[in-house]
């Protein structure tokens, strides 16, 4: 992102209980208020995944449920990273959760980046100019879009 851009990683994912429409209410376990809160607060989402045997994985699904009934994603400026091996099953699973949640996506705001670690040197950082590239043109976009 460009300077000047402030960006939170969230890193609570592996807290988020299994999904559960019982407990889908007005008071959700506290980490799914910490989720849905920092996605209120956010101006718009960047999801960077994996694919994990040949899907989303179960993980980012679990949170991503979470967020139906909160409209958490409404109308949410969203970028979309799959970068994998493959890939081009959660992306394309990825992009039909998003529209169900009515994340504000688009073309030019989701990347598939099938062979990622052919493309980072060795300190897991993206050398490959093309997809440097990419990168910077799906961040342009993004930061258009918000």
């Amino acid at each position: 992102m460009p300077v000047g851009i402030n960006y939170t990683t969230y890193d609570g994912l592996r807290e988020v209980p299994a999904f559960d429409p019982g407990i889908d209410n007005d008071n959700p376990p506290s980490p799914v208020s910490d989720l849905r809160k920092q996605l209120s607060r956010a101006d718009g989402i960047i999801i960077c995944t994996p694919e994990y045997a040949f899907g989303v994985p179960g993980a980012l699904k679990n949170a991503l449920d979470w967020t139906v009934s909160s409209g958490s994603f409404s109308g949410k400026p969203t970028a979309l990273i799959t970068a994998s091996t493959g890939g081009e099953n959660a992306h394309e699973a990825m992009v039909k959760i998003l529209g169900a949640i009515d994340a504000k996506l688009t073309p030019e705001t989701t990347l598939l980046i099938q062979f990622v670690r052919s493309k980072m040197d060795s300190s897991g950082i993206i050398a490959d100019p093309e997809t440097l590239q990419k990168l910077q043109s799906l961040a342009d976009s993004f930061i258009n879009l918000v």
